[in-house]
C-alpha cells in the first residue's frame, strides 16, 4: 500500500518534468517572431537569453527560499508563473509582451528545475530508486523538448504563421493541469533544519568547501558543456568535413537528440538495477571512446554513430550527479538543488570556448574543447568519492 501510494505521488511531479522541457520551444519560436516583428538578428539572438539567463540569478535564492516555501509549493509557484507567461500574448500581443512572455518561461522554468528535483526524493525514498527516477525525469523531459516544437508547428499549421503564439496557450494549458494534478496530491512536506534561518547566497556557496561538492558541481558544469558543445558542432563537423548540405546537416543534431532521449531511458531501468558510480564510470568512459573515433576517423556514417553515442552515453551522467549531490548533504538539499542549477547556467560558458577553438583550428578544435569536457567527467567519476571534505 505504501509502494502505491508512492507511484500516486510521484506520477504528478514525473509529469512536471514536461513542464520542464518547454523552454526549447524558444529555438523554433523565434524565427516567428523575428518575422512577425522585423526584429534583427541581434534581437532574436537575445530571445535565448531571455529564457536561460534565469538558471544564474535565480538558482541559488530560490534554493535558499524553497526553505520556507517548502518544495511542493514552490514548484506550484514556478507553474503559476508559466502559465501567466503563456496567457500574456494571447491578451495583449505586441513585441513587448513576446519579450515578457518569454522571461516569464524561464523564471518559471529556472525555479522548476532548482524544485521538481528534490521533491521527487520526498516521495522517492530509495537512494538507488531516487537516481533511477530523475534519470526517467530527464526522459520525460527530453520528449517534451521532442514535442514542443511540434506543438508551435500545429498552431502554425492550424491558425497560420501570424498566430504562432497559439502555442503558449497550448503550453499554459498543459502547465495548468499539471499544477492542479500536483496540488490535489498529498506530498509530506520536507524536514529542513534550515527552515527558520536566514539563507544568503555565501551560506550556499559555502558549501564549496566540501571537496565531494565542489567536484560535482564542476561536473554538473561539464556535462551541460558536452551537451551544448556536441549539439553545437555536430552539423558543423558534418558540413566540413562531408560538405553536407543545410538539408542533411540538420539529421546530425537530430541523431544526438533521439540518442540522448533512447539512452535516458534505458538509463532510468538500468539505474534501479546496478550501480550509480559503476554505471557512470562505464558510460563516461565509452564517451571518451566515441569522441575519440569521431576526431582521428573521417567517415559519415561513423562519425554520425559516435554524434550518437555520446548523446546516448552521456544521457544519464547528469542525473547521476545530481542525485549524488543531494545524497552527499541530504540536510542541505534545497541549497544544493539552487547550486546545482547555477552550474547549469555556468555551462554555457563552454560555446564560446568551442567557438574560439573552431576559428582557430577548425571544427576539430570543438571536439577537443568537448574531449576535455568528458576528461573532467571522468576525473569526477573515478575520483568521487576519495573527495572527502
Amino acid at each position: 500500500m505504501k509502494t502505491q501510494n508512492s507511484i500516486y505521488a510521484a506520477l504528478p511531479v514525473l509529469f512536471g518534468f514536461f513542464v520542464m522541457g518547454f523552454c526549447d520551444i524558444v529555438g523554433i519560436s523565434s524565427d516567428y517572431v523575428q518575422r512577425t516583428f522585423d526584429w534583427s538578428p541581434v534581437m532574436t539572438g537575445f530571445v535565448p537569453s531571455l529564457v536561460f539567463i534565469w538558471f544564474l540569478f535565480l538558482g541559488i535564492p530560490v534554493g535558499n527560499q524553497m526553505n520556507k516555501w517548502g518544495r511542493k509549493n514552490t514548484v506550484l509557484l514556478s507553474m503559476g508563473i508559466t502559465v501567466v507567461g503563456m496567457l500574456l500574448p494571447l491578451v495583449v500581443y505586441n513585441s513587448a509582451t513576446c519579450m515578457i512572455a518569454y522571461a516569464l518561461l524561464g523564471i518559471g522554468n529556472a525555479i522548476l528545475q532548482v524544485s521538481l528535483n528534490p521533491l521527487l526524493s520526498n516521495v522517492v525514498t530509495s537512494q538507488r530508486l531516487l537516481t533511477s527516477s530523475l534519470t526517467a525525469g530527464q526522459v520525460i523531459k527530453a520528449v517534451s523538448s521532442l514535442v514542443g516544437p511540434e506543438i508551435v508547428l500545429l498552431a502554425v499549421a492550424h491558425f497560420g504563421d501570424d498566430k504562432w503564439y497559439y502555442c503558449f496557450p497550448i503550453l499554459g494549458f498543459i502547465t495548468l493541469l499539471s499544477a492542479i494534478w500536483l496540488m490535489a496530491t498529498p506530498v509530506k512536506r520536507e524536514a529542513s533544519s534550515a527552515a527558520t534561518q536566514q539563507l544568503s547566497i555565501s551560506d550556499t556557496f559555502s558549501l564549496l568547501k566540501d571537496k565531494t561538492i565542489l567536484l560535482l558541481f564542476l561536473g554538473i558544469f561539464f556535462i551541460v558543456g558536452v551537451d551544448v558543445a556536441t549539439n553545437f558542432i555536430s552539423s558543423k563537423l558534418m558540413a566540413e568535413r562531408f560538405d553536407w548540405t543545410a538539408e542533411q546537416v540538420k539529421f546530425a543534431p537530430q541523431v544526438y537528440f533521439l540518442s540522448r532521449t533512447v539512452g535516458a531511458l534505458l538509463g532510468a531501468f538500468l539505474l534501479a538495477r546496478i550501480a550509480e558510480m559503476k554505471y557512470f564510470r562505464v558510460n563516461i568512459v565509452a564517451c571518451i571512446f566515441s569522441l575519440l573515433i569521431l576526431a582521428f576517423v573521417k567517415n559519415d556514417m561513423v562519425n554520425l554513430i559516435c554524434i550518437g553515442a555520446v548523446g546516448f552515453f552521456a544521457s544519464s551522467v547528469f542525473s547521476i550527479i545530481y542525485s549524488m549531490a543531494l545524497q552527499a548533504r541530504p540536510e542541505k538539499a534545497n541549497q544544493i538543488s539552487g547550486l546545482m542549477i547555477t552550474a547549469v547556467a555556468g555551462g554555457g560558458v563552454v560555446t564560446p570556448v568551442i567557438g574560439f577553438a573552431i576559428g582557430t583550428v577548425g571544427v576539430i578544435g570543438g571536439v577537443f574543447v568537448t574531449l576535455a569536457c568528458v576528461c573532467y567527467l571522468t576525473y569526477c567519476a573515478f575520483g568521487v568519492k576519495t573527495a572527502k571534505a
